[in-house]
Parts: C-alpha cells; structure tokens; sequence
C-alpha cells in the first residue's frame, strides 16, 4: 500500500449563488470529504490484529459478531486466536500430506472460520488469554511463531524421513499452545457450561449452510460455484460466480435489509489509503468531466490527478468485468485483506461509498472506519461472505440457493 500524499488545492467546484465571503469559500472547498451516513447497521468494536497476517480471523469474526446482534443476540466478543490456533493444525496437516504443495501461511479466508465454527465450534474471548499476554505482550506479534510453525512444518513436509508418526500434531500444537493459549474443552460463560460446540449452537452459529461466498469472474461459468485460485484458499471452498453488475446489487439489497457484509479486497492500490479512504482514481481523463471542473482537470497530470482524489471527491473509473479479470489474471488484485462492510454513506457530492470497518485498531480520521467507493469496491473485491437471505431473490433462484 502507498503512502497518502497531502496537496493544496485550489477551489475546484462552484459554489450556490447565495453570497458568501470568500474565505469560506475556500474552507469549503478544502474539507476534504464529508460523509453523511444513509444506513449503517449495528456493529461491535475495532479490534487490532496488530503484527499479525490474520485479517480473515478477524474479519469474519466481526461478519458473525454483526450477525449476531442482528439476529437480536446482543454483543458478542468472539475469539480470533480460537480460531486461528484450529485453523493453523488444519493447515499444517494439509501442507504436510500434500509434502508442502499446500501453503502454509497466516492467510486464510473467509471459509476458515465458517468451517472452524461448524467442526470445532467457538469460544469468547474470555475463555482464552487476552492477544500476546502468552508471551508478555500487550498486542499480537505472530512473527515469532510463525517462523517456529512455519520451520516445523517444512522440515515435515520436506523432510526426508520415510515414516511420520503422528507425535508430530501434538508437539505443532504445543507451539500455538504457548503462543495463544490452549483452546478449551469446557468453559462457564454467566452459570452456564459450556463446550466451543454447544456455545455455537447456543449463538445459533451452528449452521454455516445459510452462509455463502459470492464473486465475479469471466474464466468461469455465471451462475454456478467455482474455487477461487488464490493460495489463502488452501480448504478450496468454492464461491458462487455472478455477473458484476448483479454483483454489485447484492451489496445494496445486503446493507438495505439489515445484513452485514465480509468483504475481502486487494488493498495494494493507491487508491486505498492510509486515512479512511478507498476511490479509484481517473487518472487518465477518460471519464467525460463536466463544468469547471472538467479544465481543471484534464489539465492536471495523471500523477496530480491521483494526489487530489485522495483529498477530495474527486472523478472516478468506471469499473468493467474486463477489468477486473485482467487485474485477477495479472496477480494485480490479489487476496490481501479481510474487513467487513455495515453501511452506505454519500460524500458532499451525493455519490455513495460503503461504510467498512477494519482491523488495524483505531486508526486514522475515522477510527478504524473506511469509506469505500463503489468504483473501488467493484474493482477490488475479491470474494464477500453473506447472509442468503441477503441475497435478491431474484439472484437466488439463478444460483439455484
């Protein structure tokens, strides 16, 4: 990700026929953005994955944590090194039967967790160690074990030996054990016993059936489920194919109706900025400007161009199915980050973005919040995690769910 440059700008957008000073004419054009909020939906706090590659741990926790209190469950603070601890032993028997074929990361997907919560259930964060206090932290700093776990299972899955024995699960186990702290077998949550599987079932999290991963891609079939070719995606869950502009109407009809949004994105690009910001810049001058602002801009070099979108509403691409498959076959958009969408908000000029919130703590203009374009969201979305219900019914019955 690059670095978000400041520019002076000069007034760019005329201004109501109402007389005013023209000190506050420059003030209002050199706020920057403004949002209004149109709809947000209920979510619980910003969470810090700090030094740490598990985006889609938290990502989808904070998914399910907003499902949860949509569903009328109230505040949930769910474990992310839970499921990170069951997710890491699942990745390394699977790098090791495969003698390295799969990759053995940090990363993971949206998939992960859904499987985790079905097959070992889920803990509050109060059943486990509070991040890095295993190791005398006040944050998360996975570089150390993932060096160890990641040098464990390379010796296995290359090694030479002709016989494993299976001392091997419990001795990986032991590294995530001192790092993040045993997953329990049992824990009392207000008088009540409970096992990780029964505490799911407890939340109503024990069907992941009704959760599916949607995309949209042109080498493969609409309308039907395909593997997303992305290493992170090591369990090869597959995710429903959708042409973009029908794509894109699931995020609408999602947000609309009440249901929140995994959102997994390439946050590589310029665009997507360091202070709550992510746009698709017109650089080019492609799109057709209009009123003072067309010389304005057109005038400018598409170096300039990209520093002034970062500061204010500014033109944007206009994203195409085209484009987004040569960015996926060219490795440009690539699975990098996890967030979870919960709101649409219109900028100064009327245009909307969706509302995200992050895992980077409370960081930047809007305290761990984004403001993300459309433009950007068609462009850069990898794959989103729903609700079917938050899917039109319509898109539903082309999908056969």
């Amino acid at each position: 990700m690059r670095k978000l440059f400041l520019v002076a700008l000069a007034a760019m957008v005329a201004m109501p026929t109402v007389a005013a000073p023209k000190k506050d004419k420059k003030e209002k054009n050199d706020e920057g953005y403004t949002f209004t909020t149109v709809k947000a939906l209920p979510i619980t706090s910003v969470k810090d994955q700090s030094r740490s590659g598990t985006c889609w741990a938290f990502s989808s926790l904070a998914f399910f944590e907003a499902e949860l209190l949509r569903m009328g469950k109230g505040e949930t603070d769910l474990c992310e090194m839970f499921v990170v601890h069951k997710t890491m032993e699942d990745r390394a028997e699977a790098a090791i039967r495969t003698h390295g074929d799969v990759s053995y990361s940090q990363g993971g997907s949206f998939y992960d967790v859904a499987y985790c919560i079905e097959n070992y259930g889920i803990v509050p964060q109060a059943a486990m160690p509070e991040p890095g206090s295993p190791y005398g932290e006040k944050s998360i700093n996975h570089n150390e074990v993932d060096a160890v776990a990641t040098a464990f299972v390379k010796a296995i899955a290359e090694g030479k030996q002709k016989k494993i024995t299976p001392a091997w699960k419990k001795a990986f186990s032991g590294i995530y054990d001192a790092y993040l702290g045993q997953c329990p077998e049992t824990f009392t949550i207000d008088g009540t016993e409970y096992t990780p599987k029964s505490y799911a079932a407890s939340l109503g999290l024990d069907d992941m059936s009704q959760y599916v991963s949607l995309t949209s891609y042109m080498h493969k079939p609409f309308y039907k489920p395909f593997v997303l070719e992305i290493q992170d995606n090591w369990r090869w869950a597959q995710s429903y194919n959708l042409p973009l502009d029908e794509f894109m109407q699931v995020f609408d009809n999602a947000i609309n109706n009440g249901y929140p949004i995994a959102w997994g994105s390439d946050v590589s690009e310029t665009g997507f900025t360091r202070n709550g910001i992510a746009v698709m810049p017109d650089t080019e001058g492609t799109t057709d400007l209009t009123g003072s602002d067309r010389d304005h801009w057109l005038g400018m070099t598409p170096a300039e161009r990209s520093e002034a979108a970062l500061n204010k509403p500014s033109p944007e691409k206009t994203i195409t199915q085209e484009m987004r498959q040569e960015a996926y076959d060219n490795w440009e958009t690539t699975d990098d980050h996890g967030m979870l969408i919960y709101g649409i908000a219109k900028d100064q000029t009327g245009k909307e973005y969706y509302m995200v919130k992050n895992s980077w703590g409370e960081y930047g203009k809007y305290k761990g919040m984004w403001y993300a374009s459309k433009a950007f969201v068609a462009y850069k979305t990898m794959n989103i995690l729903v609700n079917k219900d938050a899917i039109p019914a319509a898109l539903r019955q082309k999908l056969g769910i």
